[in-house]
């Protein structure tokens, strides 16, 4: 019996592939647990469709994602603290302040999971902080800390 693998199955294939199974195999572990489908022609068919939908939406986020990038990019985002002793900030920067001021400030959402920022920032003045907009977009964004 074909099988179209819908799910990578240790020592038999990778996703997308199609086997060769003994009948038993498919029917009491394959095809219960979702790992794959018989290979009849309308299930190939299907699984292209499904294939190019799915090719399609991944084009259109990462359109998205440079889109937002180039916004994030000509944009700056400020950001106040209190300032301590001898003009030392007293406190720190977040990822989610940051992340509430782009929306407050520049009316873009962004996730603060989104945001590549080792430690929070501790230091006055103007910081890089890279965001993570999609695995292959990653923008910088100036974030100014000022004294409050």
């Amino acid at each position: 019996m074909q099988i179209v693998l819908l799910e990578d199955v240790k020592s038999l294939g990778k996703k997308g592939e199609i086997v060769k199974v003994n009948e038993g195999y498919a029917r009491n572990f394959i095809l219960p647990k979702k790992l794959g489908v018989e290979a009849t022609p309308k299930n190939l068919n299907d699984l292209k469709l499904k294939k190019a939908n799915e090719e399609k939406v991944a084009a259109q986020q990462l359109a998205e994602a440079r889109e937002l990038g180039t916004k994030l990019e000509k944009a700056s985002v400020t950001l106040s603290i209190k300032a301590g002793e001898n003009g030392k900030a007293f406190g720190s920067v977040s990822g989610k302040e940051i992340s509430k001021a782009v929306q407050d400030q520049l009316g873009l959402e962004i996730d603060k999971k989104k945001l590549v920022l080792p430690e929070p920032l501790k230091t006055f003045g103007t910081h890089e902080v890279p965001v993570k907009l999609h695995r292959d977009v990653t923008v910088k964004l100036a974030v100014k800390v000022v004294e409050a």
